[in-house]
């Protein structure tokens, strides 16, 4: 399902029906016209640009509001989740956040748990244009705000995505070089969004899967992290860790609940909740504060303390830049030539546009980017039948990627476009680093792993995914 539309949050509009998955097509029905009598035959008509209109007998139209949807009209139709995941959906709220940080206050030292909160950029560049902040203030004053309700360490998830990319850059080259041998090794498509994920093994998962990239998303990758090396440091057990996930996107929350990233050993999961960009707003107004108003504090850094005059993050996009990082590391390693702007080509549209390498006038690599579900389902069926030309796509459920998540912040109206362009902006003024050049991911390699080719970086940083039985995933046949 896509994220703009999950229904996790309780009530969400659908905002544009030919690019995200929202209950079974079928629920609503376009106007049907009766030719020769000239009169509708239905009450409903839904315009290209997703607005509804309700008929009279005459013929006369009225604008109707946007729809709404709950959790329980999705589980009505069988469709986007099932009822196992819902259950799933109510451990991963902010509310079950205050409940553990409230056991905490009442609970002696020798039964707390460390609770820590991992940040996405994403969110913090939502939090900063809604409060008209600069994202370094934002994060300090939200690293301040957690940590007046309770929470001991506030992460930033850049950090976890540095190996997410340098895991999906090898990953990329390995199959580039083994892809004679091995029929679905290309294309490799992104693994990060959760809502891909879900769609890819409930309606073509057996043939859709060996595509999919193995690299754990951030959010996973920092579940790793926290619960594995972080939690050795802190002499703690992964199960005496409490990790919390700030993220842009409602299906996180069903990311972290994957039976993948559970750990049997300590009967923990590697993320314990999920929380929204909206969320973390609802529990501001709970506690009765304004982010502008609250003190800002030093950063928190997992391995070391970070420069409180700068923030770190990755060129690409607000997605998290996996294809251009992937696509500069292939064309060095690959074809020994060094990259430095990537041009992107618009194809159909904003959300769907490819990246060429050339060398000696024919194209060595061809690399795109996918974003909303109409777009998905076309490369998708292209895939299908044999007619894809791609060698890496960076695939997202969100029109316009992670920044549009379903979780971020809304404005109405036009007023939303100039929104996401103001966040787009905020996210943009981190200061881009190359995974490789950073120093704590090295240490992290060497200290902990053993080194990105063991064993240990292998379990702690990939994953896999599993098709799901059409007779579990009723309904996730998409009409368009």
């Amino acid at each position: 399902m896509a994220a703009a539309v999950s229904p996790f949050s309780g009530v969400l509009q659908l905002t544009d029906l030919d690019d995200f998955i929202g209950p079974s097509q079928d629920c609503i029905k376009p106007i049907k016209v009766d030719k020769k009598a000239g009169k509708a035959a239905a009450k409903i008509r839904i315009e290209d640009d997703g607005s509804y209109f309700q008929v009279s007998e005459d013929g006369e139209s009225q604008k109707l509001e946007k729809a709404k949807i709950t959790l329980n009209d999705c589980l009505a139709c069988s469709g986007c989740i099932t009822s196992a995941e819902s259950v799933l959906i109510t451990q991963q709220s902010h509310e079950e956040l205050y409940k553990v940080l409230n056991t905490n206050k009442n609970a002696g030292s020798a039964s707390q748990k460390l609770v820590v909160v991992s940040v996405s950029p994403q969110c913090r560049a939502s939090l900063a244009a809604r409060y008209k902040l600069a994202p370094l203030d934002t994060a300090k004053k939200l690293t301040a705000f957690f940590k007046r309700l309770g929470v001991h360490f506030v992460f930033d998830t850049t950090f976890s995505r540095n190996f997410s990319l340098l895991e999906s850059q090898r990953e990329f080259v390995r199959r580039f070089r083994r892809r004679a041998e091995e029929e679905r090794a290309l294309p490799m498509l992104a693994a990060a969004c959760p809502g891909w994920i879900c769609y890819a093994e409930k309606t073509h998962g057996s043939f859709i899967i060996p595509h999919v990239s193995t690299a754990k998303s951030p959010q996973q990758v920092m579940g790793s992290l926290v619960k594995g090396c972080f939690a050795e440091r802190q002499n703690l057990t992964p199960d005496q860790i409490y990790h919390v996930a700030v993220m842009p996107c409602y299906d996180k929350k069903l990311e972290a609940s994957r039976p993948d990233f559970f750990i049997q050993e300590h009967q923990t999961r590697e993320v314990d909740c999920v929380i929204t960009t909206g969320e973390v707003v609802k529990l501001l107004d709970q506690e009765g504060v304004s982010l502008v108003d609250m003190e800002p504090a030093p950063l928190d850094g997992m391995f070391s303390s970070p420069s409180e005059e700068r923030l770190l993050g990755h060129a690409g996009g607000g997605s998290g830049g996996y294809l251009e990082h992937i696509f500069k590391h292939a064309a060095m390693e690959l074809f020994g030539i060094q990259v430095g702007h990537v041009e992107y080509k618009p194809l159909r549209n904003k959300d769907f546009q490819e990246v060429t390498l050339e060398k000696e006038g024919e194209v060595v690599l061809r690399f795109a980017l996918a974003y909303g579900f109409r777009n998905i389902q076309n490369l998708v069926q292209k895939l299908k039948r044999g007619k894809s030309p791609y060698h890496y796509v960076e695939v997202m459920a969100c029109p316009s990627g992670c920044l549009n998540g379903g979780g971020q912040l809304r404005a109405d109206g036009e007023a939303s476009k100039d929104l996401l362009q103001q966040v787009e902006r905020l996210y943009d003024l981190a200061e881009a680093e190359k995974p490789e050049a950073n120093q704590d991911v090295r240490a992290v390699y060497e200290e902990w792993l053993g080194g990105p080719e063991s064993e240990q970086a292998r379990q702690a940083l990939h994953t896999q995914y599993h098709p799901v039985e059409k007779a579990n995933a009723a309904s996730m046949n998409i009409k368009w």
